[in-house]
């Protein structure tokens, strides 16, 4: 399969990088920034692209890369840092440059660049760097400029090597997606291959070989991702999957009752429910660090399915995940400039390092949107495909502080509340996600003219594409009046509704 490669050097937005050239319908793959030129002549890849990062050029330990690559005959596409680089390898020169740009500015472009063949003269681009490049390589011209650097965009046409010193993976960029599409089908030459059902072609051909005739034990939580995982394992190996969905009493309101429904009536798989909810909530007792619970949740999930798989017939050597590439990204670094870990995911970063089971992770190179595509094309309804994302851990990460079955039982009514009025405004399928938080306070009321101290919640309600960055939703003041009435009038325990308007970053979607 044809795809281009991205070479990671820690900038916030290589993922996004990735995610637009699958939305030019070419496979993307993110590997370390100091991958060998030896893999790279993988004929499979047609195009390698460097990307940004916060380093210097200069710096003693900034990330470094293979300059063997651009003899490889490939198309190559430096990226801010990536050009900056790029260009001190083949002999250009790299300052500070005596204004930093950051933010919005107007490119104006030469004429003859193929990088940006059909678009206009001048364009709106966004700028993130304070080094700029001061003298061009050997053999390049300049193709474009700024009003802070007469080199924004650099091309050897001979030796098909790009650089842009703006970001246009970056929805600031507006004809970004343009850009990146010249390089990848003119320059590159790259079809248009990968859809949902190359992928579940391909997945399914992959699980075939990994798993051969041993049975796999998945974790259904009847979420998109544990249910489109389930509908492909299911497709590609049929009954050898069993799937096995645990209430760790961390879950939403008639959650149980609903995830037996769709299993029964859509995914005709075998299911065996484990009801643990005592066992989490035991390990759960008393601790109120964030990474704890998660690590306690990761661990006991393990241990609940070792158990499970006992009394299932024959033997499981196989654990599937629901996994996404948002998960991985933030909970590892890629390559050796990694950025700082901002929280470890239940399925990535919960898990014990001895287990008896090997991983399938069947959607682990996938964004959201590309889930849901692939679930549309299994045929799995609306109501699954276009639910919002629940967080793994689940409640336990909206439930700030200590968890107790009282505490859960506030914030699963206050939930139920949001999701109903979101569902009855026709906001529910528009909106990433929207959800309750209980907050580790109390706050003074009066409700019937006596005073009150009781909980806080915050509503939290964002847009997103893909979970790497959000922006919380304007909803209606109306529609957000009635939530917070019905809240404080329906939820014992609740005095007080606040509104969560941070974006991510510097806030992350869920609370903990």
């Amino acid at each position: 399969m044809e795809k281009i490669v991205i070479l990671d050097f820690g900038s916030q937005y290589t993922q996004v990088i990735a995610r637009r050239i699958r939305e030019c319908a070419v496979f993307s793959e993110i590997l370390p920034h100091h991958t060998a030129a030896s893999r790279l002549a993988d004929p499979e890849i047609k195009g390698i692209i460097l990307s940004g990062g916060p380093a210097s050029v200069y710096a003693r330990r900034a990330p470094r890369l293979d300059p063997a690559l651009f003899d490889l005959g490939k198309p190559v596409l430096g990226i801010c840092y990536g050009m900056q680089l790029m260009a001190y390898h083949l002999g250009g020169e790299v300052a500070h440059g005596a204004k930093r740009e950051y933010g919005p500015g107007v490119l104006r472009r030469q004429a003859g660049c193929r990088l940006f063949s059909g678009l206009p003269r001048e364009m709106k681009i966004w700028n993130s760097h304070g080094d700029k490049l001061t003298r061009l390589p050997r053999g390049f011209r300049a193709a474009a400029r700024s009003e802070n650097s007469e080199y924004a965009a650099i091309e050897d046409a001979a030796r098909r090597i790009y650089g842009l010193q703006f970001h246009p993976e970056v929805h600031h960029t507006p004809l970004g997606k343009r850009i990146l599409e010249n390089f990848v089908h003119r320059l590159c030459g790259c079809g248009k291959n990968w859809t949902a059902r190359s992928f579940i072609e391909q997945a399914c051909d992959d699980i075939r070989a990994r798993v051969g005739r041993e049975n796999v034990i998945l974790g259904l939580s009847g979420g998109v991702d544990s249910s489109v995982a389930a509908a492909l394992l299911h497709r590609a190996i049929g009954r050898q999957l069993t799937c096995v969905f645990v209430n760790n009493g961390l879950l939403r309101k008639h959650e149980a009752e609903g995830v037996r429904r769709l299993v029964k009536r859509n995914l005709q798989v075998r299911l065996h429910y484990v009801d643990a909810a005592a066992a989490f909530l035991r390990r759960l007792r008393g601790v109120t660090d964030p990474e704890r619970k998660r690590k306690i949740i990761g661990h006991e999930f393990i241990r609940v399915f070792e158990r499970a798989t006992e009394q299932l017939r024959g033997t499981h050597r196989f654990l599937a995940q629901g996994t996404l590439y948002p998960d991985v990204i933030e909970s590892i670094a890629i390559g050796n400039n990694p950025a700082a870990l901002i929280k470890s995911h239940h399925n990535v970063g919960g898990l014990p390092k001895r287990m008896k089971f090997r991983l399938v992770e069947p959607l682990r190179q996938l964004f959201k949107d590309e889930v849901r595509r692939v679930g549309d094309r299994l045929g799995l309804p609306r109501e699954v495909v276009w639910r919002q994302p629940f967080p793994g851990p689940g409640l336990a990460v909206r439930c700030l502080g200590e968890i107790t079955e009282e505490k859960l039982r506030v914030l699963r009514d206050a939930d139920e509340v949001v999701v109903d009025e979101m569902k009855k405004a026709g906001l529910y399928y528009k909106v990433w996600q929207t959800f309750a938080v209980l907050l580790p306070v109390k706050s003074v009321g009066v409700m019937g003219d006596e005073r009150t101290y009781e909980n806080a919640v915050a509503l939290r309600a964002v847009e997103s594409q893909d979970a790497m960055t959000a922006d919380w939703v304007r909803a209606p003041y109306d529609l957000l009046a009635k939530i917070s009435n019905r809240i404080i009038n329906e939820v014992q325990g609740v005095n007080r509704v606040v509104l969560d308007i941070t974006s991510k970053p510097p806030g992350t979607i869920e609370w903990e």
